[in-house]
């Protein structure tokens, strides 16, 4: 079994240095990957939120949903250092679609600013679950439960987003 027993899984989204995609079957089949990723990174969470030891959820969906927003940004060639790559015409179409989502987390890097935008959307879910997990069994089920969704329909939107750039895109060029 090797020295690391729990080594990591590779992330089932591989295409980090992907470039915007050139078919709106591409995109299906990127967010089809993409949702993949999402399902695993909220399992950690809900994970994360039955152990008992306080702050640890937080920390745990912080660099979750980070690295899973770069990596969905990334699948899409959507990072901002992908965008940069691309030719003017398409760079353009790009930023100008990004401008019309508002709020989104696309094309960002993630920072600290970006996450508390990504995340106010569903603040009430996540002041639930720190309510309800000491809750013995009951209430950490529950805040298990409540983490996978925030994380799940977090990751959604931001596919979504970037399903919606990349169409767009797709129709302007």
């Amino acid at each position: 079994m090797g020295p690391f027993p729990f080594r990591r899984k590779a992330s089932p989204v591989r295409h980090l240095l992907a470039r915007l995609p050139e078919h709106h079957r591409d995109v299906d089949a990127i967010a089809r990957q993409c949702r993949r990723l999402v399902t695993q990174r909220a399992m950690v969470s809900a994970t994360a939120a039955v152990v008992p030891l306080p702050g640890l959820e937080v920390l745990v969906d912080v660099g979750v949903l980070a690295r899973m927003l770069e990596e969905i940004n990334g699948a899409f060639g959507l990072t901002p250092m992908q965008i940069e790559q691309l030719e003017a015409g398409r760079r353009i179409s790009v930023y100008r679609v990004l401008k019309s989502l508002g709020d989104s987390a696309v094309g960002r890097a993630v920072t600290r600013d970006v996450l508390a935008l990504v995340v106010k959307h569903v603040a009430t879910r996540l002041a639930t679950r720190a309510t309800v997990r000491y809750v013995p069994l009951a209430g950490q089920a529950m805040a298990a439960t409540l983490s996978f969704a925030a994380i799940k329909y977090l990751g959604e939107r931001h596919i979504r987003d970037c399903m919606t750039v990349a169409n767009r895109v797709i129709d302007l060029n």
